[in-house]
């Protein structure tokens, strides 16, 4: 009997290994139905994360390749450019419309945004519209209040349950089969963009062998290096814009603003700003916000290739505005009462007697050493100076200290 369990049991074994197989191919390939695997405990799904795990492995390459300027700066340069492609397609068009552009216009920004290797844009867009719905709440795949930093920065995405694309969720997208299949087959275009990548390093090293650079360090440097960093860079907002900065705004959840995660990722440090209006393609509301960006979809739109940018509602900027002096009125308040608890004035008495303790000491130090010849009287003596100091702060102190009388 117990015999017969075993192999009874490896079938379903095997296929939960082959279907882990195919849907490295095929992301919709869910035997079992995608509610059933939606409904799943969260755990680690190793067997279905190895490309993902294989991302960073790639990193290690770098022991063999070397380096070579040509090759960091490219992966500085794919680092910055696909994290525009993240933040202004996955984010600010396919996760929140916040502009327009034709059905074409659609599709290249959608095989644009598959180079990130960050999953296709229907998947990332119904995972971030569902993170809105439910942010920091339990139904929230990834945020730090609920299931702890790791987790949301970088354990979720290895669990079965957040794998399937909820394609109910995202109708406006799902009517595009070109989207749909490219969500489908997602590993396309980041193999496609690798192979380019490892033949721009052959061809600089045939025709441009001064530069020191090669296929495979291009491919390791260009791709591997770059799309794991820019992966993490991404992460940061689920973890950390959680976590740290400053709140603005008095929205249901703990996101926050952030100038460091700004940086890092091109804008969407300003999280807090975002949790309040979705629709803006703006983040940084105000124009000491940096919010790269916006500043990049702007200058896309005077080409004709996006249009209908979404500002911020003037409501929006005055309830943010009207936070912003209160959150000052509060500091000045806590600031008035430190004062009062710890006076300043207590250093008007101690100034005085620091400089009398350094003028004796300057006293006694001349009285035991050899006096020089008459000179011109070029400095005064120190006990002169400290005397007309003392007498010019005597009238401020008598009237800051009036009031106490």
């Amino acid at each position: 009997m117990a015999v017969s369990e075993v192999v009874s049991s490896r079938p379903s074994l095997l296929s939960r290994v082959a279907a882990a197989l195919i849907q490295w191919i095929d992301s919709d390939h869910c035997p079992g139905g995608a509610d059933k695997m939606r409904n799943e405990p969260d755990k680690v799904d190793w067997i279905r994360v190895m490309p993902f795990v294989f991302l960073h492995a790639g990193c290690l390459g770098v022991i063999w390749v070397g380096w070579s300027p040509v090759a960091v700066w490219s992966a500085v340069a794919l680092y910055f450019i696909r994290m525009f492609a993240v933040t202004g397609i996955h984010h600010r068009y396919f996760s929140h419309k916040t502009y327009s552009t034709s059905r074409f216009g659609q599709f290249l920004l959608a095989v644009f945004a598959g180079t990130t290797v960050q999953r296709g844009s229907l998947w990332w867009a119904y995972h971030h519209r569902h993170h809105h719905l439910h942010s920091d709440g339990p139904e929230d795949a990834h945020s730090p209040h609920v299931h702890g930093f790791l987790w949301s920065h970088i354990g979720w995405i290895t669990s079965r349950r957040n794998f399937p694309t909820d394609y109910t969720k995202i109708k406006d997208l799902a009517k595009f089969p070109e989207l749909v299949w490219m969500n489908r087959f997602d590993l396309v275009v980041p193999i496609l963009f690798a192979i380019s990548i490892y033949f721009v390093g052959v061809g600089l090293e045939t025709f441009a062998p001064g530069l020191g650079t090669n296929g495979w360090q291009m491919l390791v440097w260009a791709f591997f290096v770059s799309t794991t960093v820019l992966f993490h860079g991404t992460a940061c907002i689920n973890s950390m814009a959680h976590l740290m900065g400053r709140r603005r705004f008095k929205t249901e959840d703990d996101s926050r603003n952030s100038f460091i995660l700004a940086i890092i990722t091109l804008g969407e440090g300003w999280h807090n700003n975002h949790h309040r209006y979705q629709s803006s393609t703006r983040n940084g509301f105000y124009w000491w916000e940096i919010d790269p960006t916006y500043y990049g979809l702007k200058v896309l739109s005077w080409t004709g290739f996006i249009w209908g940018l979404k500002d911020v509602p003037q409501s929006v900027l005055e309830e943010g505005a009207r936070a912003e002096h209160a959150a000052s009125v509060a500091a000045a308040e806590t600031a008035a009462r430190a004062r009062n608890e710890h006076p300043h004035s207590a250093l008007k008495h101690v100034i005085p007697a620091a400089a009398a303790i350094a003028v004796a000491t300057v006293n006694a130090a001349g009285n035991q050493m050899p006096k020089k010849a008459d000179g011109p009287a070029v400095h005064k003596d120190v006990s002169e100076l400290a005397h007309e100091l003392n007498a010019r702060q005597t009238p401020s102190a008598a009237s800051d200290q009036a009031p106490h009388a």
